[in-house]
């Protein structure tokens, strides 16, 4: 089992920014897949999730109408869409991922797998 993040980066208060996180070892499980980011001394927050048999989504409030959660089944990779970013966006972004049933979708503690993280800087 393993994610791999990328695609962080430094931009520009209103520009873009696309995460991908491609997961391997988890053929055959009902599985779902969030993003998070960790902003220096502050908690680990959920951004967005999403069910990879149904593409149900989730967001926080936060970034409801800027960010999109999207998948490609078939390259196992599940990106996420950054617009009209802020400064407060500045965190380290964290791919996430579990299986079975899922409960509270942003919540750090729904999910036993992590990527190592890619950064996200807005200026």
């Amino acid at each position: 089992v393993q994610l791999v993040e990328s695609g962080g980066g430094s931009v520009q208060a209103g520009g873009s920014l696309r995460l991908s996180c491609v997961a391997s070892g988890f053929a055959g499980s009902n599985l779902y897949m969030a993003w998070f980011r960790q902003a220096p001394g502050k908690e680990r927050e959920g951004v967005a999730a999403i069910m990879i048999l149904g593409a149900t989504t989730y967001y926080a409030d936060s970034v409801k109408g800027r960010f999109a959660i999207f998948q490609d089944r078939a390259k196992f990779t599940v990106y996420l869409q950054m617009n009209r970013l802020q400064p407060e966006d500045t965190a380290m972004y964290y791919c996430a991922a579990d299986r079975g049933t899922i409960g509270d979708a942003l919540n750090v503690g729904q999910y036993a797998y992590w990527g190592q993280g890619t950064q996200v800087t807005v200026s």
